[in-house]
């Protein structure tokens, strides 16, 4: 099974776009009805369903490592800083992790973006 995405509000559409072209699952929060909830409650969303949280939120980070830290499970976290990377460089990468790695690798991970 590859990974499925869950992007937040913060993610460009554009992204979503280019990795539903290249067949990869994602669903956004604004798709899923959830994209006023907080951050916690979000990752606790996409996890739920099983998908690895794709964020340019930097609040996200937080709230990856304070669950690091008290041994919660979350089903991942991709961190893009926007003025780090373009929408085909991240859709490149995302689409790499969705085929070359298992939902159980990212439990309770966090990845950066661009892939170095």
């Amino acid at each position: 099974m590859s990974i499925r995405f869950y992007m937040d509000v913060h993610v460009p559409y554009a992204m979503t776009f280019e990795l539903r072209l290249r067949g990869v699952d994602v669903l956004t929060a604004q798709e899923d009805g959830a994209g006023n909830l907080e951050d916690s409650k979000l990752l606790d969303r996409a996890s739920t369903l099983g998908r690895v949280l794709v964020t340019q939120d930097a609040d996200f980070l937080k709230e990856a490592a304070r669950r690091q830290e008290n041994a919660l499970r979350f089903a991942g976290v991709i961190f893009a800083a926007q003025l780090d990377i373009t929408i085909g460089q991240g859709a490149r990468d995302l689409e790499l992790i969705a085929r070359a790695s298992e939902p159980e690798d990212w439990v309770n991970s966090v990845e950066f973006l661009p892939l170095r």
